[in-house]
């Protein structure tokens, strides 16, 4: 029995990035087309089958742990994007600011999008979605830098409106202009963890 269900929503493929070398900047640099192998976007640092564990889940393992690699890519949607903006008042931010690899226009609520589901692209690669991305400071600097007094504020502002981190299911190459279909899985809340997350913030 299929588990993924096709949606009738369509990212269109508005901006493309590789960040190359974290240790010279992790702003990405703007491709027009993606190559996308098992390692993740080729020439991407992040990429890689496995990598050294991070503060993303830093409760789970101790930092430098190696894991499987389920962040090869950073996705984001243009209309997060325009909304940090707004919240911070500053005319854009633009992507390549954010490090991120791939910019939708059209999914609405795009950080939102459920762990699990599937963009498929219309030129036949696919990624997988990891789980919601988290606000940086590295972001925060960057706008800092160019928007002082207005960057400092980009984790709270961009909080829900980051992106989602992902891995490649269906390798290929992926180019600006180009759509991709959101499968989604089933979705519902675990009422368990739920439930003793609110006791826990209710015991404190």
């Amino acid at each position: 029995m299929a588990i993924l269900t096709p949606t009738d929503l369509f990212g269109r493929v508005v901006w493309l990035g590789i960040v190359r070398d974290r240790a010279v900047t992790l702003e990405s640099e703007p491709v027009e087309t993606m190559a996308l192998d098992w390692a993740g976007p080729v020439g991407e640092c992040h990429g890689g089958l496995t990598r050294p564990s991070c503060s993303r889940v830093k409760l789970q393992y101790p930092r430098g742990t190696e894991i499987r690699n389920a962040r090869q890519l950073s996705m984001l949607s243009a209309e997060d994007l325009a909304d940090i903006a707004a919240g911070l008042g500053v005319p854009e931010v633009p992507p390549a600011w954010t490090g991120a690899n791939i910019v939708f226009e059209g999914l609405p609520e795009f950080t939102m999008v459920p762990p699990g589901a599937r963009l498929l692209f219309e030129g036949g690669a696919s990624v997988a979605v990891d789980m919601e991305n988290g606000p940086c400071r590295f972001v925060a600097e960057r706008i800092e830098a160019r928007h002082p007094g207005r960057g400092m504020a980009f984790p709270e502002v961009a909080r829900g409106r980051r992106g989602v981190t992902g891995w490649v299911e269906k390798t290929g190459e992926v180019r600006l202009g180009e759509t991709a279909r959101l499968h989604v899985p089933p979705q519902r809340v675990y009422a368990p963890a739920l439930e003793r997350a609110r006791a826990a913030r209710g015991a404190g």
